[in-house]
């Protein structure tokens, strides 16, 4: 392999830190500059996780974590053979910052606070001498006839770009000028809107468990719903939007989702569960006896859509509107027009090519000694710490330069 004079990192996110701690740690002999074009470090770090850093989610299957990833995932299983879950855990907790696991996998620094993490790798990136240069925008990566980059009448040896991702494909021009293929980018985790919709008076209710469907397409996901002012959001129409972003984007995000809000997709089984619960419920007010796992608020929008009064006895229940009542909790449909995406932690389907990369060292297959991290690739995950493993890994893998473990 050749030597290493010079390594720039483009990009001040998680990618691009480790990236550049990773070529600090396996090339000491390297000079490592990272560049960032705006004032701010690790901006996405501080905000993700609602100011606490969602790490790494607690999943070590080799097969189970790369199936969270509507694209790229068969590249990144191989990538997390090299640096896994299990490793970043390692690697931050050896450094002061130790991760805890909640309820539904996401690991969190058990500080409770994003600013650890940040802490952390600005202080390892201080010790390992790696030259941070703030406001460094980069236009463009000129390669030598002799081997290596111009970066704006500057010399390197390696260039990792870690950039993130781009809402406009323009954002891609100067990848594409040196030969790159750019698969389209557009929005991913993003909430439905819904206007019009009443459900949207709700708004701030939880559904645990329920499972939402778009008509028309084989696009489904179960997990929990927030109601809020605009429409619906949470874990399943987050993962929903992630697996359709490319299909919903084709349809201008106008749509119909079906809901079945009680988890439980066979009619028989619900109407047992409710014959069950009935006998206990017959002389109280519909409205203050639900027989399923749904907040009271919300239980009393599904009676009113259902064309029920929320103070009707549950002994006057006829079965028409019961059949109605269990339809609407099964078969619940509502239109969608637009999205809301949460810009600060904002995530894009699109990017680099995957073809075009070599994921054992994240070297680019068209133009030499070039390497990506991060979310400038096609690359990404659903909601939970999947997006930042994907991150560590590949940024700790083009870090290597090529070299192995």
């Amino acid at each position: 392999m050749d030597a290493v004079g010079k390594v720039a990192v483009i990009g001040g996110g998680a990618a691009g830190f480790f990236a550049a701690l990773s070529a600090a740690h396996h090339h000491p002999e390297t000079s490592v500059v990272l560049f960032e074009k705006t004032g701010k470090l690790l901006s996405k770090v501080k905000v993700s996780g609602g100011g606490r850093c969602n790490v790494t989610h607690a999943c070590f299957s080799p097969s189970a974590f790369p199936k969270h990833y509507p694209r790229g995932g068969r590249q990144l299983k191989k990538a997390f053979g090299t640096f896994s879950a299990k490793d970043t855990i390692d690697w931050f907790t050896e450094r002061g910052v130790p991760l805890k696991t909640e309820d539904d996998g996401r690991m969190f620094p058990v500080a409770n606070t994003s600013q650890a993490v940040i802490d952390c790798l600005l202080g390892e990136a201080r010790s390992a001498g790696i030259d941070i240069r703030m406001k460094a925008p980069i236009q463009s990566i000129q390669p030598l006839d002799g081997g290596g980059f111009d970066l704006h009448g500057e010399p390197f040896d390696r260039v990792i770009v870690a950039t993130g991702g781009s809402p406009k494909a323009t954002g891609f021009d100067w990848l594409v000028a040196l030969g790159h293929t750019i698969s389209a980018p557009v929005p991913s985790l993003f909430t439905f809107n819904m206007p019009g919709e009443t459900i949207t008076e709700r708004m701030g209710l939880v559904v645990k468990n329920a499972i939402i469907r778009i008509q028309g397409t084989k696009l489904s996901h179960e997990g929990p719903v927030l109601i809020t002012h605009w429409g619906m959001s949470g874990p399943a129409v987050l993962k929903l939007s992630a697996w359709g972003a490319r299909e919903l984007a084709e349809r201008d995000y106008g749509f119909t989702i079906q809901v079945n809000w009680i988890g439980v997709t066979n009619e028989a089984e619900v109407l047992a569960e409710l014959q069950e619960a009935l006998p206990g419920m017959l002389k109280k007010k519909m409205a203050n006896a639900c027989p399923f796992d749904l907040p009271k608020n919300f239980w009393i929008h599904a009676l009113e859509k259902a064309g029920i009064d929320p103070d009707t006895p549950w002994a006057e229940l006829g079965k028409k509107p019961r059949n109605r009542l269990i339809n609407g909790l099964l078969n619940d449909t509502y239109t969608v027009a637009g999205k809301t995406t949460f810009k600060e932690e904002f995530v894009t389907c699109g990017g680099v090519t995957l073809s075009e990369v070599d994921f054992h060292t994240m070297e680019s297959r068209v133009v030499r000694g070039l390497h990506f991290a991060g979310e400038i690739l096609d690359v990404d995950g659903i909601t939970g710490g999947f997006n930042f493993q994907a991150a560590w890994t590949t940024g700790f893998i083009a870090g290597r330069l090529g070299r192995k473990a």
